[in-house]
């Protein structure tokens, strides 16, 4: 079961709703795709950390061999490449890693290389394993950390390429994605693969607003879902209205709560410090693999 856990914007308590998912879960995967901010492993604090490099090809020329005659720079519609003052420019910060300006140079005077833009660690913290992706600053995507992530994360593997691979996961065992805030390609990326997605939200317009904008994306998708209602409070939650006016399940709804507040910021994991909130992400578990389950038996 891999269930990614998304919202329209940081801040609503996706991380806090993934990380005590993974934890009442374990053994379960905790994969933390919000690669330009992640934080899940501040809460997990995992030991025997691994790190392996993600890397990406970019273009590197042969100075010697380049003519000028500009076919790479024509053929590159990211302009990513430049030919001045008698020689060829690489700008490797929009190259989109295509391949093409080595395919068409006539003379061969372009080769590849690869170029660092971030990692992937891996560690274990109470019978979770905690994988999370960080990107380079300045970098213009993490796509690629994702893919890696979400490929190491899929296998009982370990994390260097070059060691034996094992066979997949139990069916069992529980995989819990941490999407990047948003519906941009990341947050795509991130949920591609899943069998059922969480959208947390705030009891706010602005909220609602958010929440419309992942509702929109796993419809897009077609992956079922339902809603966790994140800091309610009494009186009127324009995103409870927007879940019941159109039939969506609310999976869960979350207190505006001091304590719980307070042990968040501390980086606590809620369900392992308090019993009230131990059973209220444990029911969230049980409701979310009923979920998956009537979805895989409505598709068998």
């Amino acid at each position: 079961m891999r269930v990614a856990v998304l919202s329209g914007k940081g801040g609503t308590g996706k991380t806090l709703v993934t990380v005590n998912l993974a934890a009442v879960a374990a053994p379960s995967v905790y994969v933390d795709c919000d690669v330009e901010e992640p934080n899940g492993h501040l809460f997990f604090k995992p030991g025997q950390v691994q790190e392996e490099p993600v890397t990406v090809l970019i273009p590197h020329v042969d100075p010697a061999a380049c003519t000028g005659c500009r076919k790479c720079v024509e053929f590159c519609n990211f302009n990513a490449l430049a030919y001045a003052s008698g020689k060829l420019i690489v700008f490797d910060d929009i190259c989109h890693s295509c391949g093409g300006c080595v395919l068409v140079c006539p003379e061969g005077a372009l080769s590849e290389k690869d170029k660092a833009i971030g990692c992937v660690q891996r560690g274990t913290a109470d019978r979770v394993e905690v994988y999370t992706g960080i990107l380079n600053t300045g970098e213009a995507t993490g796509i690629p950390i994702i893919h890696r992530l979400l490929e190491q994360s899929s296998l009982e593997e370990p994390l260097h390429s070059d060691s034996e691979q094992q066979p997949r996961r139990a069916d069992g065992e529980a995989t819990f994605i941490d999407c990047p805030p948003g519906s941009a390609c990341i947050v795509m990326e991130s949920i591609k693969d899943a069998d059922y997605c969480i959208l947390v939200a705030e009891p706010t317009i602005f909220g609602m607003h958010n929440l419309r904008m992942v509702h929109e994306l796993v419809t897009l998708f077609e992956k079922p879902f339902g809603v966790v209602l994140n800091k309610c409070l009494e009186g009127e939650n324009p995103s409870e209205v927007y879940c019941v006016e159109r039939g969506i399940k609310i999976l869960s709804r979350i207190p505006f709560d001091h304590e719980l507040g307070a042990l968040n910021s501390d980086a606590k994991i809620v369900a392992n410090e308090s019993d009230v909130y131990r059973d209220a992400f444990r029911t969230l578990l049980e409701t979310v693999k009923e979920e998956v389950g009537h979805e895989a038996a409505a598709h068998s």
